[in-house]
């Protein structure tokens, strides 16, 4: 069962089936097309209206899962999109640009690690010239890998997860503020580990909870500028991650029961949050966090 698209209208309980996916492991960080289910982006339910028509945007993480289907809404709402992805997933990467090229807007790919401050620079500096101009970031990328105890989370592992998940994206931000104008928009991607951290994923929650409060008073800082800060946090939805050490196999097998909703998200369904803080429909709207998570209240 898959939305007809995102104006149906339709019980959002049962407008997708559970996912109920097999233990399955992959190597960091993950193929999306070899997972079982594969995920949905809205490569054939999204549908554009033009809402970002004109606009130039950065999405890390673009290549997959939720910011792979951030990239397909923006692409479809007229928007131009440089996407950025670790080499071993060019191949999702490749298709993310053929759905790109087929709405008819510029798609460009960026190969990179942004765990490093003088990449996330180059990055910025490519695709600004890339795309003639910059007016809509969205920090994505992550890094989730589950560890039981607190004595098996190594130094090395806590530092990359901080490095990817918060590191990058102060220095991404920092690195594209001379080229925002006023009105542009950066949209960072926090979880609902920022408000309830799981046991097992205390690095990634802890960043997670970073971003949020990062983001709430980085929207303060840039508000006279005219640049809008704002975050979407999502619950469970099935993405790479899971696959790649995100989650236990006692975690796998009982994903789709976390959510009040009693299945798991897709990205399809996380893509027009990112639209909306993207537009101009939410110019009242700043250091909010949007949470999209089947129905989990959180504060």
């Amino acid at each position: 069962m898959t939305s007809r698209d995102q104006y149906t209208f339709t019980n959002p309980v049962e407008q997708y089936d559970r996912v109920e996916p097999p233990i399955q492991h992959q190597p960091m960080p993950g193929v999306q097309a070899e997972m079982t289910p594969v995920p949905d982006l809205g490569e054939k339910s999204y549908r554009g209206s033009g809402r970002l028509a004109g606009r130039k945007a950065l999405i890390t993480g673009g290549d997959s899962g939720i910011g792979g289907a951030v990239a397909i809404a923006f692409a479809r709402e007229g928007a131009d999109v440089v996407i950025v992805h670790l080499p071993a997933e060019k191949d999702d990467a490749a298709d993310i640009l053929g759905l790109i090229a087929e709405a008819g807007t510029k798609g460009h790919a960026i190969a990179a690690d942004i765990t490093e401050a003088s990449t996330c620079r180059a990055i910025i500096a490519e695709a600004v010239d890339v795309l003639g101009g910059l007016d809509i970031l969205v920090n994505n990328a992550g890094k989730q890998v589950a560890v039981d105890r607190l004595e098996d989370l190594s130094d090395e592992q806590f530092e990359l997860t901080f490095r990817t998940n918060v590191f990058a994206n102060f220095w991404l931000t920092k690195a594209a503020l001379p080229h925002l104008p006023a009105g542009a928009t950066i949209i960072n991607t926090a979880s609902l580990e920022a408000y309830k951290p799981s046991p097992e994923r205390l690095d990634y929650a802890s960043t997670k909870a970073a971003i949020n409060n990062f983001s709430k008073g980085l929207s303060l800082q840039l508000a006279p500028r005219g640049i809008r800060v704002n975050v979407v946090a999502p619950g469970p939805v099935w993405t790479a991650l899971q696959v790649s050490g995100g989650v236990s196999d006692e975690q796998m097998k009982s994903f789709d029961d976390e959510s009040t909703y009693q299945r798991s998200g897709q990205p399809a369904e996380l893509a027009p949050a990112y639209v909306f803080l993207a537009s101009a429909e939410s110019s009242y709207v700043s250091g909010e966090t949007l949470n999209v998570n089947g129905g989990m209240v959180t504060p």
